[in-house]
Protein backbone atom coordinates (compact mmCIF):
# COMPACT_ATOMS: atom_id res chain seq x y z
CA UNK A 1 0.00 0.00 0.00
CA UNK A 2 1.87 3.50 -0.79
CA UNK A 3 1.98 5.83 1.72
CA UNK A 4 2.58 9.45 0.64
CA UNK A 5 5.55 11.02 3.29
CA UNK A 6 6.04 14.76 3.56
CA UNK A 7 9.53 15.78 3.49
CA UNK A 8 10.47 19.19 5.52
CA UNK A 9 13.63 21.56 5.07
CA UNK A 10 15.84 20.19 7.56
CA UNK A 11 18.52 22.55 10.00
CA UNK A 12 21.49 23.10 7.68
CA UNK A 13 23.26 24.03 10.33
CA UNK A 14 24.51 27.15 12.60
CA UNK A 15 21.13 27.94 13.52
CA UNK A 16 19.62 28.86 10.45
CA UNK A 17 15.88 29.15 10.01
CA UNK A 18 15.35 29.16 6.72
CA UNK A 19 16.69 29.25 3.14
CA UNK A 20 15.32 30.67 -0.09
CA UNK A 21 14.26 28.43 -3.29
CA UNK A 22 16.79 28.74 -5.87
CA UNK A 23 16.04 26.34 -8.26
CA UNK A 24 13.48 22.67 -8.24
CA UNK A 25 15.81 19.89 -9.40
CA UNK A 26 12.62 17.44 -10.02
CA UNK A 27 9.76 17.80 -11.25
CA UNK A 28 6.05 16.58 -9.91
CA UNK A 29 5.80 13.14 -10.83
CA UNK A 30 9.18 12.26 -11.53
CA UNK A 31 10.28 9.35 -9.44
CA UNK A 32 13.12 10.38 -7.19
CA UNK A 33 15.60 7.49 -5.38
CA UNK A 34 16.66 7.89 -2.22
CA UNK A 35 18.91 10.73 -1.19
CA UNK A 36 18.61 12.28 -4.73
CA UNK A 37 19.08 15.95 -4.27
CA UNK A 38 15.36 17.42 -5.36
CA UNK A 39 15.93 22.01 -4.83
CA UNK A 40 19.15 23.94 -4.88
CA UNK A 41 18.48 26.56 -1.82
CA UNK A 42 20.38 29.59 -0.70
CA UNK A 43 20.97 29.85 3.12
CA UNK A 44 22.46 32.72 4.73
CA UNK A 45 25.76 30.93 4.49
CA UNK A 46 25.64 29.26 1.25
CA UNK A 47 24.14 27.73 -1.65
CA UNK A 48 23.30 24.06 -1.03
CA UNK A 49 21.28 20.91 -2.78
CA UNK A 50 18.76 19.06 -0.46
CA UNK A 51 18.80 15.26 -0.77
CA UNK A 52 14.72 14.11 -0.05
CA UNK A 53 15.50 10.57 2.27
CA UNK A 54 12.34 9.27 0.43
CA UNK A 55 12.58 7.30 -2.63
CA UNK A 56 9.51 7.23 -5.19
CA UNK A 57 6.81 9.70 -7.02
CA UNK A 58 7.19 13.45 -6.25
CA UNK A 59 3.39 14.29 -5.79
CA UNK A 60 4.32 18.18 -4.49
CA UNK A 61 6.60 20.84 -4.26
CA UNK A 62 6.43 23.67 -1.93
CA UNK A 63 7.94 26.88 -3.10
CA UNK A 64 9.01 28.98 -5.44
CA UNK A 65 12.33 29.67 -6.94
CA UNK A 66 12.85 32.90 -4.74
CA UNK A 67 10.36 32.26 -2.39
CA UNK A 68 11.58 31.90 1.48
CA UNK A 69 10.93 28.20 2.79
CA UNK A 70 11.22 27.99 7.01
CA UNK A 71 12.86 25.26 8.57
CA UNK A 72 10.66 22.56 9.60
CA UNK A 73 7.68 23.39 6.50
CA UNK A 74 7.52 20.85 3.63
CA UNK A 75 9.48 20.95 0.85
CA UNK A 76 8.43 17.94 -1.35
CA UNK A 77 5.66 15.03 -0.87
CA UNK A 78 6.64 11.87 -2.17
CA UNK A 79 4.04 8.83 -2.58
CA UNK A 80 6.45 5.56 -1.43
CA UNK A 81 5.38 2.12 -3.13
CA UNK A 82 6.64 -1.21 -3.18
CA UNK A 83 6.66 -0.85 -6.54
CA UNK A 84 9.74 1.41 -6.37
CA UNK A 85 12.76 -0.05 -5.97
CA UNK A 86 10.89 -3.25 -5.88
CA UNK A 87 11.98 -3.47 -2.02
CA UNK A 88 9.79 -5.23 0.92
CA UNK A 89 7.59 -3.16 3.09
CA UNK A 90 8.54 -2.68 6.72
CA UNK A 91 6.14 -2.27 9.50
CA UNK A 92 5.75 1.56 8.78
CA UNK A 93 4.49 0.81 5.13
CA UNK A 94 7.68 1.82 3.18
CA UNK A 95 9.96 0.21 1.57
CA UNK A 96 13.11 -1.39 3.40
CA UNK A 97 15.98 0.94 2.81
CA UNK A 98 13.62 4.16 1.48
CA UNK A 99 12.01 5.28 5.03
CA UNK A 100 15.62 6.43 6.72
CA UNK A 101 16.12 10.03 6.18
CA UNK A 102 19.23 11.70 5.65
CA UNK A 103 22.03 11.80 9.77
CA UNK A 104 20.28 14.81 11.64
CA UNK A 105 17.17 15.42 9.70
CA UNK A 106 14.81 13.10 12.08
CA UNK A 107 12.04 10.86 11.50
CA UNK A 108 9.49 12.23 13.69
CA UNK A 109 6.26 14.21 11.83
CA UNK A 110 6.61 17.90 12.35
CA UNK A 111 4.37 19.53 14.76
CA UNK A 112 2.16 21.19 12.42
CA UNK A 113 1.03 23.71 14.74
CA UNK A 114 4.71 24.87 16.21
CA UNK A 115 5.84 24.89 12.41
CA UNK A 116 7.34 28.57 11.63
CA UNK A 117 6.59 30.00 8.82
CA UNK A 118 7.96 32.88 6.65
CA UNK A 119 6.40 36.21 6.59
CA UNK A 120 3.05 36.37 5.02
CA UNK A 121 2.28 32.55 5.51
CA UNK A 122 -0.67 33.16 7.82
CA UNK A 123 -2.88 34.42 5.20
CA UNK A 124 -0.93 32.85 1.93
CA UNK A 125 -3.14 29.83 0.39
CA UNK A 126 -1.20 26.53 0.92
CA UNK A 127 0.94 25.59 -2.35
CA UNK A 128 -0.59 24.00 -4.64
CA UNK A 129 0.42 20.10 -6.22
CA UNK A 130 -0.33 19.44 -10.01
CA UNK A 131 -2.16 16.13 -9.82
CA UNK A 132 -0.07 13.28 -11.38
CA UNK A 133 -2.30 10.81 -13.38
CA UNK A 134 -0.20 8.26 -14.74
CA UNK A 135 2.73 8.06 -12.33
CA UNK A 136 0.81 8.15 -9.12
CA UNK A 137 -0.50 4.81 -7.78
CA UNK A 138 -4.16 5.22 -7.91
CA UNK A 139 -4.49 4.82 -3.99
CA UNK A 140 -2.42 8.01 -3.36
CA UNK A 141 -4.18 11.35 -2.86
CA UNK A 142 -2.67 13.63 -4.40
CA UNK A 143 -3.47 17.43 -3.82
CA UNK A 144 -5.11 19.37 -6.65
CA UNK A 145 -5.89 23.02 -7.22
CA UNK A 146 -9.25 24.97 -6.00
CA UNK A 147 -12.11 24.77 -8.15
CA UNK A 148 -11.80 27.74 -10.64
CA UNK A 149 -15.13 29.56 -9.92
CA UNK A 150 -14.34 30.40 -6.13
CA UNK A 151 -16.32 32.94 -4.42
CA UNK A 152 -15.90 36.13 -4.64
CA UNK A 153 -15.28 36.86 -0.73
CA UNK A 154 -12.30 34.60 -0.96
CA UNK A 155 -10.68 35.20 -3.98
CA UNK A 156 -8.05 36.93 -2.44
CA UNK A 157 -6.64 33.97 -0.65
CA UNK A 158 -7.49 31.56 -3.77
CA UNK A 159 -4.00 29.41 -5.50
CA UNK A 160 -3.07 32.22 -8.36
CA UNK A 161 -3.03 30.52 -11.82
CA UNK A 162 0.68 31.14 -12.46
CA UNK A 163 3.67 28.35 -12.84
CA UNK A 164 6.42 30.61 -14.52
CA UNK A 165 8.64 32.31 -11.99
CA UNK A 166 9.28 34.79 -14.08
CA UNK A 167 5.64 36.06 -13.87
CA UNK A 168 6.09 35.80 -10.32
CA UNK A 169 9.17 37.85 -10.18
CA UNK A 170 8.16 40.69 -12.46
CA UNK A 171 4.96 40.94 -10.91
CA UNK A 172 6.88 41.35 -7.46
CA UNK A 173 9.66 43.68 -8.73
CA UNK A 174 6.94 46.28 -10.23
CA UNK A 175 4.17 45.85 -7.50
CA UNK A 176 1.39 44.21 -9.40
CA UNK A 177 -0.89 41.47 -7.44
CA UNK A 178 -1.49 38.58 -9.49
CA UNK A 179 -4.93 38.06 -7.87
CA UNK A 180 -6.06 40.82 -9.13
CA UNK A 181 -5.11 40.00 -12.63
CA UNK A 182 -6.98 37.88 -15.23
CA UNK A 183 -5.12 35.55 -17.53
CA UNK A 184 -5.14 35.06 -21.48
CA UNK A 185 -3.86 31.23 -21.09
CA UNK A 186 -5.58 28.08 -20.91
CA UNK A 187 -7.17 27.67 -17.83
CA UNK A 188 -6.94 31.11 -17.17
CA UNK A 189 -3.50 30.59 -16.28
CA UNK A 190 -1.24 34.27 -15.73
CA UNK A 191 1.30 34.63 -19.14
CA UNK A 192 4.32 37.11 -18.72
CA UNK A 193 2.25 39.15 -21.53
CA UNK A 194 -0.60 39.58 -19.21
CA UNK A 195 2.14 40.91 -16.40
CA UNK A 196 3.76 43.07 -18.95
CA UNK A 197 0.41 44.86 -19.81
CA UNK A 198 -0.26 45.79 -16.61
CA UNK A 199 3.69 46.82 -16.01
CA UNK A 200 2.75 49.21 -19.09
CA UNK A 201 -0.54 50.08 -17.39
CA UNK A 202 1.89 52.21 -14.67
CA UNK A 203 3.69 53.92 -17.04
CA UNK A 204 1.01 55.55 -18.96
CA UNK A 205 -1.72 57.81 -17.36
CA UNK A 206 -4.90 56.79 -16.79
CA UNK A 207 -7.83 57.98 -19.10
CA UNK A 208 -10.72 60.29 -17.33
CA UNK A 209 -13.22 57.67 -15.70
CA UNK A 210 -10.94 54.66 -15.94
CA UNK A 211 -9.09 55.22 -12.98
CA UNK A 212 -11.57 53.14 -11.00
CA UNK A 213 -11.27 49.89 -13.64
CA UNK A 214 -7.29 50.62 -13.48
CA UNK A 215 -6.94 50.04 -9.84
CA UNK A 216 -8.98 46.80 -9.94
CA UNK A 217 -6.43 45.39 -12.95
CA UNK A 218 -3.48 46.15 -10.74
CA UNK A 219 -2.03 47.02 -7.18
CA UNK A 220 0.82 49.34 -7.19
CA UNK A 221 3.12 50.23 -4.51
CA UNK A 222 2.48 54.02 -2.58
CA UNK A 223 6.20 54.75 -4.60
CA UNK A 224 6.00 53.51 -8.42
CA UNK A 225 9.04 54.99 -9.11
CA UNK A 226 11.37 53.21 -5.98
CA UNK A 227 12.18 49.77 -6.07
CA UNK A 228 12.61 47.80 -3.26
CA UNK A 229 15.22 45.26 -2.79
CA UNK A 230 13.76 42.52 -0.39
CA UNK A 231 16.87 41.19 1.91
CA UNK A 232 17.53 37.76 1.66
CA UNK A 233 19.65 34.80 1.92
CA UNK A 234 23.47 36.45 2.35
CA UNK A 235 22.72 39.90 2.00
CA UNK A 236 20.30 39.64 5.52
CA UNK A 237 22.69 37.75 6.90
CA UNK A 238 25.10 40.32 6.36
CA UNK A 239 23.29 43.19 7.35
CA UNK A 240 22.30 41.38 10.98
CA UNK A 241 25.58 40.58 11.83
CA UNK A 242 26.70 43.67 11.10
CA UNK A 243 24.16 45.63 12.77
CA UNK A 244 24.84 43.56 15.61
CA UNK A 245 28.45 44.10 15.61
CA UNK A 246 28.31 48.48 15.55
CA UNK A 247 25.33 47.74 18.24
CA UNK A 248 27.13 45.90 20.51
CA UNK A 249 31.11 46.52 20.37
CA UNK A 250 32.98 49.37 20.89
CA UNK A 251 35.33 49.15 18.57
CA UNK A 252 38.04 51.72 17.55
CA UNK A 253 40.49 52.09 14.82
CA UNK A 254 44.14 53.09 14.43
CA UNK A 255 46.78 53.24 11.40
CA UNK A 256 49.55 53.58 10.19
CA UNK A 257 52.03 53.81 6.47
CA UNK A 258 54.19 50.97 5.73
CA UNK A 259 56.94 50.55 3.10
CA UNK A 260 56.18 47.35 1.99
CA UNK A 261 58.78 47.53 -0.68
CA UNK A 262 61.40 44.62 1.19
CA UNK A 263 58.53 42.66 1.50
CA UNK A 264 57.40 42.66 -2.39
CA UNK A 265 60.88 42.29 -2.72
CA UNK A 266 60.87 38.54 -0.83
CA UNK A 267 57.77 37.37 -2.40
CA UNK A 268 59.31 37.56 -5.90
CA UNK A 269 62.70 36.19 -4.72
CA UNK A 270 60.31 33.25 -3.36
CA UNK A 271 58.59 33.39 -6.58
CA UNK A 272 61.73 33.12 -8.06
CA UNK A 273 62.24 29.46 -7.08
CA UNK A 274 60.96 25.99 -8.26
CA UNK A 275 57.54 25.51 -6.24
CA UNK A 276 54.13 27.05 -5.88
CA UNK A 277 53.88 30.70 -5.96
CA UNK A 278 53.47 33.06 -3.11
CA UNK A 279 50.59 35.38 -2.49
CA UNK A 280 50.77 38.82 -1.22
CA UNK A 281 47.88 37.58 0.99
CA UNK A 282 49.87 34.80 2.02
CA UNK A 283 52.99 36.86 3.62
CA UNK A 284 49.78 38.90 5.32
CA UNK A 285 47.93 36.18 6.88
CA UNK A 286 51.45 34.49 7.91
CA UNK A 287 52.66 38.23 9.61
CA UNK A 288 49.29 37.92 11.32
CA UNK A 289 49.80 34.65 13.00
CA UNK A 290 52.73 35.07 14.31
CA UNK A 291 52.05 38.75 15.59
CA UNK A 292 48.51 37.15 17.05
CA UNK A 293 50.79 34.72 18.86
CA UNK A 294 53.00 37.57 20.32
CA UNK A 295 49.58 39.50 21.16
CA UNK A 296 47.46 36.48 21.84
CA UNK A 297 44.74 38.91 23.82
CA UNK A 298 43.95 39.71 20.30
CA UNK A 299 42.74 36.49 19.24
CA UNK A 300 39.42 36.24 21.31
CA UNK A 301 36.05 37.63 21.54
CA UNK A 302 33.51 38.46 24.03
CA UNK A 303 30.78 36.09 25.65
CA UNK A 304 27.14 35.98 24.83
CA UNK A 305 26.49 38.01 28.46
CA UNK A 306 29.33 40.25 28.37
CA UNK A 307 30.57 38.50 31.49
CA UNK A 308 33.89 37.18 30.40
CA UNK A 309 36.69 36.88 27.52
CA UNK A 310 37.13 33.86 25.21
CA UNK A 311 40.68 33.58 24.73
CA UNK A 312 41.11 30.99 21.20
CA UNK A 313 44.33 28.72 21.15
CA UNK A 314 43.94 28.01 17.32
CA UNK A 315 43.74 31.11 15.34
CA UNK A 316 41.02 30.72 12.64
CA UNK A 317 41.86 33.11 10.17
CA UNK A 318 39.27 35.00 8.05
CA UNK A 319 39.69 36.84 4.83
CA UNK A 320 37.13 39.10 3.17
CA UNK A 321 36.99 37.64 -0.43
CA UNK A 322 34.64 38.37 -3.52
CA UNK A 323 32.14 35.54 -4.44
CA UNK A 324 29.81 35.62 -6.91
CA UNK A 325 26.91 36.04 -4.09
CA UNK A 326 28.71 39.37 -2.78
CA UNK A 327 31.75 39.81 -0.64
CA UNK A 328 32.14 36.94 1.77
CA UNK A 329 34.73 35.92 4.45
CA UNK A 330 36.22 31.97 4.65
CA UNK A 331 37.84 30.96 7.00
CA UNK A 332 41.58 29.19 7.36
CA UNK A 333 41.42 26.43 9.83
CA UNK A 334 44.09 26.40 12.50
CA UNK A 335 46.07 29.21 10.42
CA UNK A 336 48.79 29.21 12.76
CA UNK A 337 49.78 25.42 12.37
CA UNK A 338 50.35 25.56 8.61
CA UNK A 339 53.54 27.17 6.81
CA UNK A 340 53.84 30.32 4.09
CA UNK A 341 53.58 27.42 1.39
CA UNK A 342 50.37 25.76 2.71
CA UNK A 343 48.93 29.29 3.68
CA UNK A 344 48.88 30.08 0.14
CA UNK A 345 47.32 26.89 -0.64
CA UNK A 346 44.44 27.12 1.49
CA UNK A 347 44.10 30.91 0.79
CA UNK A 348 43.46 30.10 -3.13
CA UNK A 349 41.41 27.08 -2.46
CA UNK A 350 38.81 29.38 -0.89
CA UNK A 351 38.97 31.67 -2.97
CA UNK A 352 38.09 30.00 -6.15
CA UNK A 353 35.49 28.43 -3.82
CA UNK A 354 34.03 32.12 -3.17
CA UNK A 355 34.55 32.34 -7.26
CA UNK A 356 32.38 29.65 -8.10
CA UNK A 357 29.91 30.15 -4.84
CA UNK A 358 31.13 26.54 -3.90
CA UNK A 359 31.57 27.08 -0.40
CA UNK A 360 30.20 25.64 2.42
CA UNK A 361 28.76 27.09 5.64
CA UNK A 362 31.45 25.16 7.83
CA UNK A 363 34.03 26.97 5.51
CA UNK A 364 32.33 30.77 6.41
CA UNK A 365 31.77 30.20 10.14
CA UNK A 366 34.25 29.87 13.31
CA UNK A 367 36.72 32.60 12.96
CA UNK A 368 38.43 34.06 15.42
CA UNK A 369 40.17 37.14 13.49
CA UNK A 370 40.12 38.64 10.37
CA UNK A 371 42.71 39.62 7.23
CA UNK A 372 40.86 42.25 4.99
CA UNK A 373 42.77 43.16 2.08
CA UNK A 374 40.66 45.60 0.71
CA UNK A 375 43.35 47.39 -1.64
CA UNK A 376 42.18 44.73 -4.01
CA UNK A 377 39.57 47.45 -4.68
CA UNK A 378 42.24 49.99 -5.31
CA UNK A 379 41.80 51.70 -2.04
CA UNK A 380 44.42 53.36 0.90
CA UNK A 381 42.47 53.05 3.75
CA UNK A 382 39.55 51.52 5.87
CA UNK A 383 37.18 52.09 9.19
CA UNK A 384 35.54 48.59 8.55
CA UNK A 385 33.07 47.05 10.99
CA UNK A 386 34.32 43.43 12.94
CA UNK A 387 33.04 40.87 12.11
CA UNK A 388 31.24 39.93 15.09
CA UNK A 389 31.70 38.32 17.29
CA UNK A 390 35.54 38.37 16.60
CA UNK A 391 37.58 41.12 18.33
CA UNK A 392 40.02 42.31 15.97
CA UNK A 393 40.25 42.94 11.96
CA UNK A 394 43.80 44.14 10.44
CA UNK A 395 43.08 45.97 6.79
CA UNK A 396 45.29 46.58 4.19
CA UNK A 397 45.24 48.87 1.45
CA UNK A 398 46.42 48.75 -1.95
CA UNK A 399 50.65 48.82 -2.03
CA UNK A 400 51.49 51.52 -4.51
CA UNK A 401 54.80 53.78 -5.31
CA UNK A 402 55.10 56.93 -3.78
CA UNK A 403 57.74 59.31 -2.18
CA UNK A 404 59.12 57.95 0.95
CA UNK A 405 62.14 58.79 2.92
CA UNK A 406 64.28 56.07 3.18
CA UNK A 407 68.01 56.16 4.70
CA UNK A 408 67.64 59.53 5.02
CA UNK A 409 66.63 60.37 1.51
CA UNK A 410 63.62 60.93 -0.77
CA UNK A 411 62.93 57.91 -2.72
CA UNK A 412 60.19 56.69 -4.32
CA UNK A 413 58.92 53.02 -2.66
CA UNK A 414 56.36 50.88 -2.56
CA UNK A 415 53.77 51.73 0.32
CA UNK A 416 50.51 51.00 1.78
CA UNK A 417 48.28 51.83 4.70
CA UNK A 418 47.44 49.17 7.53
CA UNK A 419 44.41 50.03 9.55
CA UNK A 420 43.68 47.70 12.71
CA UNK A 421 40.30 47.70 14.59
CA UNK A 422 39.28 46.40 17.48
CA UNK A 423 37.17 45.65 20.13
CA UNK A 424 38.02 48.08 23.03
CA UNK A 425 36.70 45.86 25.58
CA UNK A 426 39.84 43.04 25.25
CA UNK A 427 42.21 45.17 25.11
CA UNK A 428 43.72 49.12 25.49
CA UNK A 429 45.00 50.99 23.25
CA UNK A 430 48.43 50.28 23.91
CA UNK A 431 47.71 46.67 23.04
CA UNK A 432 46.44 47.84 19.57
CA UNK A 433 49.21 49.88 18.75
CA UNK A 434 51.98 47.01 19.55
CA UNK A 435 50.37 44.75 17.55
CA UNK A 436 50.02 46.85 14.57
CA UNK A 437 53.27 48.41 15.03
CA UNK A 438 54.64 44.79 14.87
CA UNK A 439 52.79 43.93 11.71
CA UNK A 440 54.26 47.45 10.07
CA UNK A 441 57.88 46.35 11.33
CA UNK A 442 57.24 42.81 9.24
CA UNK A 443 55.85 44.19 6.54
CA UNK A 444 59.24 46.62 6.33
CA UNK A 445 61.35 44.14 7.54
CA UNK A 446 60.20 40.63 6.67
CA UNK A 447 63.83 39.18 8.01
CA UNK A 448 61.77 39.82 11.21
CA UNK A 449 60.12 37.04 10.98
CA UNK A 450 62.86 34.43 11.39
CA UNK A 451 63.20 35.34 15.11
CA UNK A 452 59.56 34.15 15.51
CA UNK A 453 59.59 31.09 13.19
Amino acid sequence: MPVVREFTLPDLGEGLTGAEVVRWMVEVGEVIAVDQPVVEVETAKAVVEVPCPYGGVVTARYGEPGEEVAVGAPLVTVAVSPAVGSEPVDGEGLPAGVERPLVGYGVAEPDRGGRRRRVGAATAAPPVAVAVAAAVPAAVAVPVAAPAAAPAAVKASAVVPVISPLVRRTAREHGIDLALLTGTGRDGLILRADVDRAVAALDRPAPVGAAAAATAAVTVSASAAAEVVPLRGLRRAVAEKLTRSHREIPAATCWVDADATELMALRRQLNAASGPKVSVLALLARICTVALARFPELNSSVTEDGSGIIRHQAVHLGFAAQGERGLVVPVVRAAQALNTEQLGAELGRLTESARSGSLTPAELTGGTFTLNNYGVFGVDGSTPILNHPEAAMLGVGRIVAKPWVHQGELAVREVTQLSFTFDHRVCDGGTAGGFLRFVADCVEQPGMLLRQL
